[in-house]
C-alpha cells in the first residue's frame, strides 16, 4: 500500500492554479505540456489540482514554455520551494482527515476568518473539555480513547493561531441553539465554555455575534461555513464547508459572493458583540 501524500498546502493550490492560468494563457492543452516534460497528462493535471507536490525542475521547465518572465519565474519558484515545506499539522496525519486539512492550512494562512456555526462552538474557540466531549459524543469515539486525545490535541494546537503576534481576525456568529445544546451531563463544562467565549470576546481581533431565536429564520441555516480572506492579492476567497464525511472548498466569484452576502446578511441581524456579551452571561448563570 503506498504512503499517504500529504495535504496539499495553500500555497501548493494557489500556485497550482496559477500554472493551469500560465498554461490556459499560453493556448497550450495540458496533454501539450505534458509532451514538453515527458510525462502523462495526469501528472501536469495533479500538480495544477494540488494534489502532488509542486515538482521544481518542472516547475521551471514550464514557466519557461509559458513565456514568464526569468525575474518573475524566480519568485514563483521561490514560492513553490516554501510551499512545499509541510505544515505543522501533518504531525497529526493519522488523525486528520484529508479532506480538513487544507481548512487548517487556510486557518494558518488567512487575514480574515468569518464564519456561521449552528450546533456547536467552532473548534477555534473550545475548551479542551468541551471539545473533549463535542469528541466522544460523535463518530471518533468509536476509534477509542486515544484518538479522540489526538482530535483533541489537534483542535488545541490549532488555536495557537490566535496568540500570535499578528493573529487572523476571527468573526464569528453561533446560532442560539449553540448555547441551549450541553455537551455534557458535566454542568462545569459549559459553564467554562462560556467563560472561555466572554474571554475571546474581549480580545481586538475576536468579534462574537449570536444568531437569537426571535430574530427569526436567517438564509444561512443550511450548514456551517468558513470563509478565508488572505492579505495576499494572489489568493482569492474561498468557502469551507463540510458534511458528515467530507467538505467543500468553494472558490469561485460566484459561489463565494453568495456567501459572503448570507455572512453580511445575518451579521446586521445577528445579536451586537454588546447584547452577544450579554447573551453569554444570562446563560452562563443558568448553567
Amino acid at each position: 500500500m503506498s504512503e499517504r501524500r500529504p495535504a496539499p498546502t495553500v500555497g501548493q493550490v494557489v500556485l497550482g492554479r496559477r500554472l493551469q492560468e500560465l498554461r490556459d494563457a499560453a493556448g497550450l492543452k495540458r496533454e501539450e505540456a505534458a509532451r514538453i516534460l515527458r510525462v502523462a497528462p495526469a501528472t501536469v493535471r495533479r500538480m495544477e489540482m494540488a494534489e502532488v507536490a509542486l515538482k521544481i525542475p518542472y516547475v521551471q521547465v514550464l514557466l519557461d514554455t509559458y513565456g514568464v518572465p526569468a525575474g518573475e519565474a524566480a519568485v514563483f519558484v521561490s514560492l513553490a520551494e516554501e510551499a512545499n515545506q509541510p505544515g505543522w499539522w501533518q504531525r497529526f496525519h493519522d488523525v486528520l482527515p484529508e479532506w480538513f486539512s487544507l481548512c487548517v492550512s487556510l486557518e494558518g494562512a488567512a487575514g480574515l476568518i468569518r464564519s456561521y456555526e449552528p450546533h456547536f462552538v467552532p473548534g477555534l474557540l473550545q475548551t479542551e473539555a468541551y471539545a473533549r466531549a463535542v469528541m466522544e459524543g460523535g463518530t471518533i469515539a468509536q476509534q477509542g480513547a486515544e484518538t479522540v486525545e489526538r482530535h483533541v490535541s489537534l483542535r488545541m494546537t490549532r488555536q495557537r493561531l490566535l496568540d500570535r503576534e499578528n493573529p487572523p481576525h476571527l468573526w464569528v456568529i453561533i446560532d442560539e441553539t449553540v448555547l441551549r445544546r450541553p455537551v455534557s451531563i458535566d454542568g462545569e463544562v459549559m459553564r467554562d465554555q462560556l467563560d472561555k467565549l466572554l474571554e475571546f470576546g474581549e480580545r481586538s481581533r475576536i468579534t462574537l455575534q449570536v444568531a437569537e431565536f426571535e430574530a427569526g429564520p436567517h438564509p444561512g441555516t443550511y450548514a456551517p461555513f468558513s470563509l478565508f480572506r488572505f492579505a495576499e492579492p494572489e489568493l482569492p476567497d474561498m468557502v469551507f464547508t463540510e458534511y458528515l464525511t467530507g467538505a467543500l472548498y468553494l472558490d469561485s466569484r460566484r459561489e463565494v459572493s453568495a456567501h459572503l452576502e448570507v455572512l453580511d446578511h445575518m451579521t446586521t441581524h445577528a445579536a451586537s458583540a454588546q447584547r452577544t456579551r450579554e447573551i453569554l452571561q444570562r446563560y452562563r448563570e443558568e448553567y
